[in-house]
């Protein structure tokens, strides 16, 4: 079986938002270092994947020059980096073409958001064939706010907003979603054999 691990959005536009630091993950960065060099070591496909909103202005807009992935990890050369516009990985990309040209069977999933981008083409992939493993202390959140709270929201008014859905309990919805329908869901050291 030949495996592809896709990095999703660990990118430098995340990191710009104050949002940043209420993440409930703060080994992400270094979790998914461990995935990438066992990746290489195996001989698997590495595939990063950004998130970009052109024209936006945002921190998402490939303008910003925050739409590259974090400091801390680099693609090494060869690996191929893809650009989506939208939640998923394949959508709005050549991912399954690459995957499928190098006889890819298997996907690994870990980045940034747990429940939006990587829960999402975690579904995609197990649609699509893939034998998917999600491995959950290697993806990140944030809280979410109620769907009626104030766009312009401050930080502080998240948290302190009875309402919002904290990380903890948006990691484990993923994890009860995915896990035996979608994914196999593991820790970093589970899937490594640590």
């Amino acid at each position: 079986m030949t495996t592809a691990l896709l990095v999703i959005d660990v990118q430098e536009s995340f990191r710009q938002r104050p949002l940043w630091r209420t993440l409930h993950n703060p080994a992400l960065i270094a979790n998914v270092g461990r995935l990438v060099e066992a990746a290489r070591a195996a001989g698997d496909l590495v595939v990063w994947v950004l998130h970009a909103e052109p024209g936006t202005g945002n921190l998402f807009d490939p303008e910003s020059g925050h739409v590259r992935v974090v400091d801390e990890l680099k693609p090494a050369p060869g690996e191929h980096v893809v650009v989506k516009t939208s939640h998923n990985a394949f959508t709005t990309t050549n991912l399954q073409q690459l995957l499928t040209a190098a006889g890819v069977t298997a996907v690994t999933t870990c980045g940034l958001r747990t429940e939006q981008c990587v829960e999402t083409t975690t579904r995609v992939a197990s649609d699509f064939g893939y034998a998917v493993t999600f491995v959950t202390d290697a993806t990140g959140t944030f809280p979410i706010p109620h769907r009626t709270a104030p766009a312009e929201q401050t930080v502080e008014e998240l948290l302190a907003d009875p309402r919002t859905l904290s990380a903890a309990d948006v990691v484990s919805r993923t994890e009860y979603a995915l896990a035996g329908r979608f994914a196999g869901v593991r820790t970093v050291d589970d899937y490594l054999g640590e």
